[in-house]
């Protein structure tokens, strides 16, 4: 590649700002290729902050591929190790296999001023940076790594767009003059509130020890009044145990809080974020020094596989964001992890140290079981899983039994309510909206039919220990779309005592839910492959809901606020509703408090506007869902349990926060509620969610430990291994999926035969015995 101002040898000339790792290691990738590189750094050669730097064997790879020399620098220096060591209430637990290496920070950069001093970069010690613009017009190529407070990313920012937020808690690098035997975590539970360390061996004379706690505890505690050196001698005070009584010591050393740095833009023109300019990642994961390594490492080969700067920008970016954007959700959720860790310390020991372990996903059950068989058995042992075999293999957590009231689950796995649009009939409440167009017409509106049967039965066969139908409408009004099923005429509940009879005939322990709900504003719309929430082309039908207020301003139709005598008749639809689900034959009535339908647009003060006693404070709000969670409680049978789904967060400024589903499950728990279905979202059309892996867990999670109530967790579970981890750790007590059993009705009994699963908990109908193993594929 060549530029404008192209160098000597047809190269380009490189400008880098910043003198950090990826700084200095894109400077000397870039040179090797025959670049005139440029570095500016502020300070001086040996000055640094922090001390040790981990890095993973998969960025190592890449180092060795890259660049022999400096690799082979870095593997003369490591301190390697396999353990983690929690320390919970005075008890150490230790797990291996995890396998680490690190070296002091001072020393990377050394072994990287030398490469590049080799390799004829010119480093510019001491200097600050020409301004953002004259740099862009006086080079070829602009590398800002100018790190997280990056003066040409703010300088940018119109074009970047970054979003920078910050975290909960303050933390602080010291380090210790010992070095510690693995990777340690430890807490202290002081008379401030829960305090935790972080420590790890960088050689072997030296450990780095970050010290954590939230804003709140940081401030009773009087942290935010001393210096650096008071920090220290505090510090080596509460963890003395841990330190053997030696001191700490700082390097420019401040408390802080972490800054999350997102950008929408990675490049401008000739100029490029790498590392903490373009993207930052909670230490807790220790991915840092990695994320800006292997940046340098993508630019590299972006710059020599590209014709010109802006296409080596635009592949380098697309090359990495995927990466990046896995790597900060897994850090968002391990720096929420610490952020709520007064809310685990109650957890056993051994339960403790796997939740902490699994904290972000990124290692999992099935990771723990290769890594550390032991410590994984230890703690399937105490969650109850049987041994099973001569070998001792423990049952995989999923296919541990699990009772609410008068009903044992043989399995934690539910099929999670899914709508199928798919009824019979179809006819709308004026007589003339048109069905689903895919569904026979065998009856009046709102009947399960074949559809339905197959759909719900071939799950109950693929083995999950409770299959829970769409939900199910308690009036005509109530319903989503014209193919939405109800529980309101006698013909529909023969029509579901028909596949209640199929599922619990033939098979035998899966458990049949039926979900009750009303559509409020967001009825009388097309089926989803028609438009999604778009209202119907004619007969429609009038809506009701908390508020006059439409769910999309401008398309959906605006509704009808319920009066003292609608709210009436929407608490006798949903008991009769209740009354025919019993009489069908249901095992679990669940409530839908969610996704803005009827009850969820009372609870959420963005779609509940009411100035009487439905509406104001959350104590209020909560009046009406729990009046008809108390009618339909009066009519369920006493020994089959009722659950509530709720939208944990609106997603949305405004709305319902953590803190109000906390509440909202305190409420319902309170009243009987036998467990919550947590999921979030879909209550306003102007929501903006975090989408991710397993993304809902948090909130389930949160909700289970501050009220002790069962939950289900929902939300991008598409694993066994994470179903697993989630319940291990003590996060979910049951895990729904939707998705995966629409690509695979025999989910669980496929993720039965993965594990060499072949106990109780997840027969294979008889029939099917013969597809109980995986058929060979080619030739052997």
């Amino acid at each position: 590649m060549t530029g404008a101002g192209a160098g000597a040898g047809g190269g380009m000339r490189v400008a880098v700002v910043g003198g950090g790792p990826g700084g200095l290691y894109a400077a000397a990738l870039l040179a090797r290729q025959g670049h005139a590189v440029e570095v500016w750094e502020k300070n001086a050669p040996d000055d640094t902050f922090g001390f040790g730097v981990v890095l993973s064997d998969e960025t190592l790879g890449g180092i060795e591929a890259a660049d022999a020399v400096v690799y082979a620098a870095l593997c003369a220096e490591f301190v390697r190790w396999d353990d983690i060591d929690v320390v919970h209430r005075g008890r150490l637990l230790t797990s291996g296999g995890h396998g680490f290496a690190a070296l002091g920070r001072r020393r990377l950069l050394e072994i990287l001023h030398e490469r590049c001093a080799g390799l004829g970069v010119r480093l510019r010690f001491r200097s600050r940076a020409p301004e953002p613009a004259t740099l862009a017009a006086s080079y070829d190529l602009v590398v800002a790594a100018d790190g997280v407070h990056s003066r040409i990313r703010e300088n940018g920012a119109a074009h970047y767009r970054p979003t920078v937020t910050g975290g909960r808690c303050r933390y602080i690098w010291l380090a210790a003059d010992f070095a510690f035997e693995a990777f340690r975590f430890e807490i202290a539970e002081t008379e401030y509130g829960v305090m935790q360390l972080h420590a790890y061996p960088y050689a072997a004379d030296s450990s780095t020890v970050i010290v954590e706690m939230r804003e709140e505890v940081w401030r009773s505690a009087g942290f935010d009044l001393c210096d650096e050196e008071e920090s220290a001698a505090r510090c080596a005070k509460v963890f003395g145990e841990a330190l053997r009584g030696r001191p700490l010591r700082g390097n420019g050393s401040a408390w802080t809080a972490f800054r999350t740095v997102v950008n929408e833009r990675w490049s401008h023109g000739n100029v490029v974020l790498i590392g903490d300019a373009a993207h930052t990642a909670h230490f807790s994961i220790g991915s840092g020094t990695k994320l800006a390594v292997e940046d340098a490492l993508a630019l590299e080969r972006a710059v020599e596989a590209e014709a010109d700067v802006p296409a080596a920008l635009a592949a380098y970016e697309a090359a990495r964001r995927s990466a990046v954007a896995s790597t900060q959700r897994a850090a968002a959720a391990s720096m929420r992890w610490f952020e709520e860790v007064a809310g685990y310390v109650g957890q056993p020991a051994r339960q403790f140290a796997f939740n902490l372990l699994t904290r972000s996903l990124r290692v999992t059950h099935g990771n723990l079981r290769l890594r550390d068989p032991r410590f994984t058995r230890a703690v399937e042992r105490e969650f109850g899983c049987p041994e099973e075999g001569a070998d001792g293999a423990g049952t995989p957590p999923m296919f541990t039994p699990f009772t609410l009231r008068g009903l044992t689950l043989r399995n934690r796995v539910v099929v999670s309510p899914m709508d199928m649009y798919s009824a019979s009939g179809g006819a709308c409440a004026s007589g003339n909206a048109p069905g689903s167009g895919d569904a026979p017409e065998v009856g009046g509106e709102g009947v399960p039919g074949d559809f339905h049967l197959v759909h719900l039965g071939a799950r109950a066969l693929g083995g999950a220990g409770l299959v829970m139908t769409e939900m199910v409408c308690v009036s005509a009004e109530g319903r989503i779309t014209p193919g939405c099923t109800g529980l309101y005429t006698a013909e529909q509940a023969a029509a579901w005592a028909r596949i209640a009879d199929f599922v619990h005939t033939s098979a035998p322990g899966t458990a049949l839910g039926v979900q009750l709900g009303h559509s409020g504003r967001k009825g009388s719309t097309r089926v989803m492959w028609e438009g999604m929430d778009a209202p119907l082309p004619d007969g429609n039908w009038p809506l009701v809901a908390a508020s006059a207020l439409p769910y999309r301003p401008g398309v959906s139709a605006v509704p009808r606020a319920l009066d003292a005598a609608d709210l009436a008749a929407v608490r006798s639809d949903f008991a009769a509703a209740a009354v025919r689900a019993a009489g069908s034959g249901f095992d679990l009535l669940e409530l839908h408090c969610a996704h803005g339908y009827l009850l969820s647009g009372f609870l959420s003060p963005l779609t509940n506007h009411r100035t009487d006693a439905y509406g104001g404070p959350l104590e209020n709000r909560l009046r009406f869902p729990l009046e008809v969670f108390d009618a339909v409680r009066a009519v369920w049978p006493a020994d089959r349990p009722m659950t509530v789904r709720l939208s944990a967060t609106d997603w949305a400024p405004g709305g319902t926060s953590p803190e109000d589903a906390v509440a909202i499950a305190a409420a319902f728990a309170a009243h009987g509620a036998d467990a919550i279905d947590v999921s979030t979202g879909q209550v306003v059309a102007e929501e903006s969610p975090e989408y991710g892996r397993a993304y809902q867990t948090p909130y389930a999670d949160r909700i289970r430990g501050a009220v002790g109530v069962p939950v289900v967790a929902v939300g991008a579970i598409s694993s066994w291994d994470d179903v697993n981890s989630l319940l291990l750790a003590g996060r979910a007590d049951l895990c729904a999926l939707g998705r995966p059993h629409l690509y695979d009705p025999h989910w669980t009994l496929h993720a039965a035969a993965d594990q060499s699963y072949t106990g109780p908990a997840a027969p294979w109908p008889s029939p099917y015995l013969a597809g109980s193993r995986k058929p060979p594929t080619g030739r052997g």
